[in-house]
């Protein structure tokens, strides 16, 4: 019983795989921003490392922390319908 692969055998069925051999080249930038060119397992152009906040100086690290989650937005005042003048309407409504 000799078996013989070949590629018919990948046309009939699928590959047994969890994951796939290719690899693509990726471009690695630190937080120093220096940048190493690698393989990874997805295709992206640049991969950007996490920066670490305890390094940064208080105000910076505040001003990020402000960048990232705004403040809520106000509360804008309801129109009221007193100033309008509803003759200048008029002729717009059904008799």
């Amino acid at each position: 019983a000799c078996v013989r692969s070949n590629s018919n055998r990948a046309a009939i069925g699928h590959l047994h795989r969890q994951l796939y051999g290719r690899r693509y080249p990726v471009l690695l930038v630190s937080t120093d921003g220096s940048t190493v060119r690698l393989r990874y397992s997805e295709p992206k152009r640049i991969l950007m490392m996490p920066l670490d906040s305890n390094t940064l100086p208080e105000a910076e690290r505040k001003a990020r922390l402000r960048r990232q989650f705004p403040s809520k937005p106000k509360a804008k005042e309801e129109e009221t319908f007193e100033g309008i003048d509803l003759d200048t309407y008029k002729k717009f409504w059904k008799k």
